[in-house]
């Protein structure tokens, strides 16, 4: 090969070398891990609402207490309902309870359960961090947003892959999709409303999710309330799910 040609192979190399680099530029899973901190920084309380809306037009709603420690640690408690107040969940790692009072003692409950109905899963409602349950890879890059694929960990993650599109600015989630290990899509669940909570607590406070199995029904979570708070252990232990209401301010 002559000198030139050498030169304009080389050149051609390089740039398709920097033609690349924005994708290699980008460290998918610290870059997840970094969703998962403006989604959920560390230990906190919250307070949500879930609507469930019927095709018919039909909606039920509940509000529940939620508090958080560690990437792995969340329970919640009803507030409304009257006829589900006092009901509450606990989650540690994969592991999740519903404590319901006229039972007197914990039930275990499954990631693709819903304890409201609706679209939303126990997964939804009983959100570990992301990068706990999934490792990364970016699929694409733009000015505006990244496009991750994410697969799960291991077999006992509710939805075995997620495609998620994740603002670049705020660096939190836009839209994410679900799907199951067969390819089957499960569910779509789409963020809005870009709130500043405070203590540099800045994220979506609505997510509403739809279904392709479940036409016609759709699910919203609006979240209020967010804020840092350190809990003790004891908390997030089966024994104390009959007095997480008693940890609101």
């Amino acid at each position: 090969m002559t000198r030139p040609m050498r030169t304009g192979f080389a050149a051609i190399l390089l740039l398709a070398i920097l033609g690349c680099a924005p994708l290699w530029a980008v460290d998918a899973d610290a870059l997840l891990a970094e969703v998962d901190q403006r989604m959920q920084p560390g230990a906190l309380e919250m307070y949500r609402k879930i609507i469930n809306v019927e095709p018919d037009g039909r909606s039920r709603e509940f509000v529940l207490y939620t508090v958080r420690s560690g990437a792995d640690s969340m329970a919640a408690v009803f507030l409304d309902p009257a006829s589900e107040r006092g009901r509450s969940t606990l989650r540690l790692g994969e592991n999740m309870w519903l404590y319901i009072p006229d039972v007197g003692r914990p039930i275990r409950i499954t990631s693709l359960q819903s304890v409201v109905g609706g679209v939303f899963s126990n997964t939804d409602i009983l959100r570990l961090d992301f990068s706990v349950e999934y490792s990364a890879t970016l699929l694409e890059e733009d000015e505006e947003q990244y496009v991750l694929d994410l697969q799960a960990r291991g077999p006992e993650v509710a939805y075995d892959r997620l495609k998620m599109w994740v603002d670049q600015q705020t660096r939190t989630p836009a839209k994410i999709e679900a799907y199951a290990a067969t390819g089957l899509l499960i569910k779509t669940l789409e963020y809005s409303r870009i709130t500043d909570f405070g203590d540099g607590i800045v994220r979506p406070a609505m997510l509403e999710t739809t279904s392709p199995l479940q036409r016609g029904y759709r699910s919203v979570m609006l979240f209020s309330g967010i804020a840092r708070r350190d809990f003790p252990d004891e908390v997030f232990s089966l024994g104390y799910l009959p007095r997480i209401g008693d940890l609101r301010r």
